[in-house]
C-alpha cells in the first residue's frame, strides 16, 4: 500500500469513527425519555443551586477520566513513555471510539492507536490489566453489597446468612488474590502450542511487581469511590431524606451488575434505568428521579466524554508513529 493510499485509508476511517459516533449519541439523546424526566425534576428547583450541584458532578466526571489517564499513563510506561498529554487525548479517544462497540471493545483501538505501531498489542495487554483492576475494584465491592442486600431485604432462612458471606468472601478474596497473580495468565496460555508465537506481545504481564499492581488496583479504588460519589451526591441533592449508606451500597449493585451484561454502551442507559429502578425501589418510592439520575449520570460520564474525545480522532495514526 502507498503512502497515498494509507493516508487516504486513515481519513476514511477517522470520518467513518466520527459519524458512527455522532449517530448513536444523537440518536439516543433524542430518544431519551428520562433525560427529559430529568430536566422537568430540575426545573422546580433552585437553578443556582442546579448549576453548582451540576458542575460539581461534571468535575467528578473530569477527575474520574484524569485519574484514569494517570492509570493508562502508568500501565503503558512498561510499554512505551508516553506524554501525560497524550495520555489524555488517548483516553478520552477511545471513549469516542466505545461508544459505538460492544462492550467498549473500541476504547482499546482508540488507545493503542496513540503508540507507536510495535508497540500497539503489549499496550493492549497493559490497558486490559487496567480493566482487570477495575472489575476486581467493581467485584468485590458489589459482592459486599449483595451480601448486604440479601441480609436485609432477601428473605431467606437465617443459618443461610453465614453460608451466603461466607462464599462471597471467598469470591472477593479469590478475585484479588488472582489479580496480583495476574502473571499466571502467561503460564495458562503458553501451555497452548499455537498460542506460543504470541507469548513475546504478553511479556509485559510479568514486569509488573506486586506494588506496582497495588498501585493500579489502588488507581481503580479512587476511581470507584469519585463515581459512586456522583451517583450519592446527585441523588441526595433531588432526594434529600435518601439514606447515604444505603444509597451507595445500591449503587455497588448496580455497577456490579453493569459489568456482568454485555451491552453497548449507548444502550446501557437501559440497563441503568432498569437494574436502578429495581434496587433503588427497597429504600426509596421516588424511582423516577432515582432514573432520571441514572440518565445523568449516562450523560455526564459516557456521552459528554464521548463528544470530547471526538477532537482527538484526527490524531490518531494508524500506520505510522506518533510523536509526543
Amino acid at each position: 500500500m502507498t503512502v497515498q493510499q494509507k493516508k487516504k485509508l486513515t481519513l476514511v476511517i477517522k470520518i467513518a469513527v466520527l459519524l458512527l459516533a455522532t449517530f448513536f449519541i444523537v440518536y439516543k439523546l433524542n430518544t431519551n425519555q428520562n433525560l427529559e424526566n430529568f430536566y422537568k425534576i430540575i426545573k422546580t428547583l433552585n437553578p443556582k443551586q442546579v448549576y453548582i450541584k451540576l458542575s460539581i458532578v461534571v468535575l467528578m466526571m473530569l477527575l474520574n477520566w484524569f485519574l484514569e489517564s494517570l492509570k493508562w499513563r502508568y500501565l503503558v510506561k512498561r510499554v512505551e513513555r508516553i506524554s501525560l498529554l497524550k495520555a489524555v487525548e488517548s483516553v478520552f479517544c477511545g471513549l469516542t471510539w466505545a461508544i459505538f462497540t460492544p462492550n467498549r471493545i473500541g476504547e482499546y483501538g482508540g488507545r493503542i492507536f496513540f503508540l507507536s505501531p510495535r508497540k500497539r498489542i503489549p499496550g493492549m495487554v497493559a490497558m486490559g490489566v487496567g480493566h482487570i483492576a477495575q472489575m476486581v475494584i467493581t467485584n468485590v465491592m458489589g459482592t459486599i453489597a449483595v451480601v448486604w442486600f440479601v441480609y436485609n431485604f432477601v428473605k431467606i432462612q437465617t443459618w443461610l446468612l453465614p453460608y451466603f458471606a461466607f462464599w462471597g468472601s471467598v469470591i472477593a478474596i479469590s478475585l484479588v488474590v488472582l489479580y496480583f497473580n495476574i502473571r499466571l495468565i502467561n503460564y495458562v496460555l503458553f501451555r497452548v502450542k499455537f498460542l506460543k508465537k504470541y507469548e513475546k506481545y504478553f511479556s509485559v504481564l510479568s514486569e509488573y511487581t506486586k506494588m506496582q499492581l497495588l498501585t493500579v488496583l489502588l488507581f481503580s479504588l479512587v476511581r470507584f469511590i469519585v463515581f459512586t460519589g456522583q451517583y450519592v451526591f446527585i441523588l441526595n441533592f433531588l432526594i434529600p431524606n435518601i439514606p447515604i449508606l444505603p444509597s451507595a451500597l445500591m449503587v455497588f449493585i448496580l455497577f456490579l451488575i453493569q459489568s456482568a451484561l454485555p451491552s453497548l454502551d449507548l444502550l446501557d442507559i437501559g440497563v441503568r434505568s432498569l437494574t436502578a429502578d429495581y434496587f433503588f425501589g427497597y429504600i426509596t418510592p421516588q424511582s423516577s428521579v432515582v432514573i432520571a439520575c441514572a440518565a445523568l449520570i449516562w450523560l455526564v460520564n459516557l456521552i459528554i466524554p464521548a463528544i470530547l474525545g471526538s477532537f482527538f480522532v484526527f490524531k490518531l495514526k494508524f500506520f505510522g508513529n506518533n510523536r509526543n
